[in-house]
């Protein structure tokens, strides 16, 4: 065997089929190529493949995922990073300015998952992070709560769901 065939690996399978070894042990992210040799014209045909993943699990449904999320809890908060250490300067904005209310929140990290992250995306029809959820409706992200917040109007709605702002003024707390 030649020292440049036996470096490369190749094998055999059915009939003038060609898989470079190489091939085989990929990653996920490229596309297997699959070589075949056409013996009427001696040319070398490539043809492209998406790998194939087999898995006993049924697929994930992502939209029903957030759907569940956002309708169990009152606030939700899907963000870059955690409450505790938001990794994104929106994210954290938000999550100051759910603290000065002392509003408790459901908080997801969409850095962990590149499916949530994308999937919120496509829930709300809104393409940044960080989103906010209130009540089941989508509020919006960090330019919108800011705002909120500058004008009251953030706690009138959290008053609208049951929840006292800690920025509630006593008076207005007893009309």
């Amino acid at each position: 065997m030649s020292v440049a065939r036996s470096a490369f690996r190749m094998a055999k399978f059915g009939r003038s089929t060609y898989l470079p070894m190489t091939s085989v042990l990929t990653s996920r992210i490229t596309i297997n190529s699959l070589q075949t040799k056409d013996p009427l014209s001696n040319k070398i045909n490539i043809e492209t493949q998406q790998p194939r993943y087999f898995s006993s699990e049924a697929p994930r449904d992502v939209q029903k995922e957030i759907g569940d999320l956002v309708a169990k809890n009152k606030v939700v908060i899907f963000m870059k990073g955690v409450p505790e250490a938001p990794q994104c300067g929106f994210s954290n904005a938000v999550v100051q300015i759910l603290r000065m209310h002392a509003v408790t929140y459901d908080a997801h990290n969409v850095l962990v998952d590149e499916e949530l992250r994308q999937g919120i995306k496509d829930f709300s029809s809104w393409p940044t992070i960080p989103q906010v959820y209130i009540e089941g409706e989508f509020i919006g992200g960090c330019d919108i709560l800011l705002q909120m917040h500058q004008t009251g109007e953030l706690i009138e709605e959290l008053q609208k769901v049951g929840i006292k702002s800690a920025l509630m003024d006593p008076e207005d707390e007893k009309k």
